[in-house]
């Protein structure tokens, strides 16, 4: 999507409006905008303060509340050419290059959008295949350069995966499917040194939650000799570093019962068909509520709060789940409790924890409080993307 700069289409701001802009903060909400560009969804627009000065550039959505994602902050003179967004790929890939060793894991995010400097995109590897999701209608217009700076990264297989809200909101209308050949599916990958199978076509999000990488190995540490419970455990990631830990029994619930296939065959790669683990395609509230005797539990539910309507009903669900894991814990257990929610805050969860505890009239104490692993950086300037908040629980 190569632009002139003569022809990028100026964005104005309100005065007194561009305070967070000056700041860095990537997006602008529709209410900070005096005037608007003669621009389509998807340009680039320059935007520029009430007194006309340039604060850099971005991706205009004018359907969407967040009308410009910012791209590139500053007064200079900018061209976006195919080179300007391969840099990007190629910073975000020699970042990752740093984090991991490829023989113990292999499977991680290239680009966490704003963390990146890249909103509107998430591309995740899964060994030689990169799933691509395009979040806004100026990254599907980039798909065909995002498709060549990935092969010139070296990743052999390219997915293009569309979630309903781009389709609808963004008006994203490229079609979900490969770009190149497909691999063998599912795709095999290992996470530090365990085995997993992930589906990109039919699994959630790109097919495997690698943002809990680091939990899933702090867990490992809480397990040996331990009863532990998984809930909400879509292919087992969390189930099969509680048995590399050393747990005596691990159960694991989910209500999906193609998750928990996905479950039980990482379990027997992994570990064969002796491994004390049993699975249970079920409603993992229901679950909690009628099971205890756990040493471990881990509560990592789905997004309860997908938009800031949701909030309130969110944070009863939280709280009813967190309670009823703390109620039927064994004295001394511990408790791995996240919130992948982006509108749940951190402070607001630690409440709601609080909230559980207190009506549980246990002691609890924290042991960690947990987020994203580092492929998924954060922009300092814009602390929405730090999505993924948890804290590890000692129950007495």
């Amino acid at each position: 999507m190569p632009v002139k700069n003569n022809s990028i289409p100026v964005l104005t701001l309100h005065k007194g409006r561009e305070k967070s802009i000056y700041n860095r903060h990537p997006w602008i909400f529709s209410g900070a905008v005096r005037q608007l560009p003669q621009a389509e969804n998807g340009d680039i627009v320059q935007v520029n303060d009430a007194q006309g000065n340039q604060l850099g550039y971005g991706f205009f959505s004018p359907k969407s509340q967040i009308i410009c994602r910012m791209v590139a902050f500053g007064t200079q003179t900018l061209s976006f050419d195919a080179s300007f967004w391969w840099q990007k790929l190629e910073k975000a890939f020699a970042l990752r290059q740093q984090l991991f060793d490829p023989a113990q894991t292999n499977a991680y995010r290239l680009v966490h959008a704003e963390g990146d400097f890249f909103p509107g995109l998430i591309i995740d590897i899964y060994h030689h295949t990169a799933v691509v999701q395009l979040l806004t209608k100026a990254t599907e217009r980039l798909h065909e350069l995002l498709l060549e700076g990935l092969q010139r990264l070296g990743i052999r297989h390219i997915y293009f995966k569309i979630k309903e809200n781009s389709a609808w909101l963004e008006e994203v209308s490229i079609k979900a499917g490969w770009a190149t050949a497909a691999p063998t599916l599912p795709i095999a990958i290992v996470e530090n040194g365990h085995k997993f199978e992930v589906d990109v076509e039919k699994g959630q999000k790109t097919g495997f939650f690698l943002d809990q990488r680091d939990n899933r190995q702090l867990l490992a540490q809480y397990c040996q000799g331990k009863r532990v419970l998984n809930t909400f455990c879509y292919t087992g990631g969390f189930s099969v570093y509680a048995l590399a830990g050393g747990a005596k029994e691990v159960h694991s619930v989910d209500i999906s019962k193609e998750a928990i296939k996905g479950c039980e065959q990482n379990i027997l790669q992994n570990f064969g068909a002796q491994a004390p683990h049993e699975a249970w395609a079920a409603d993992s509230f229901d679950f909690l509520r009628q099971h205890e005797g756990y040493d471990v539990v881990i509560l990592d539910p789905p997004a309860f709060a997908k938009s800031a309507k949701t909030v309130a009903n969110a944070t009863r669900g939280y709280k009813d789940l967190n309670l009823s894991g703390m109620k039927r814990i064994t004295p001394g257990g511990i408790l791995f409790t996240f919130s992948c929610s982006g509108n749940i805050s951190r402070d607001l969860f630690r409440k709601i924890v609080f909230g559980a505890a207190a009506d549980a009239q246990r002691n609890v104490r924290i042991l960690h409080q947990l987020t994203q692993p580092t492929d998924h950086p954060v922009s300092i300037f814009h602390p929405e993307g730090e999505y993924l908040k948890g804290l590890v629980l000692q129950i007495e």
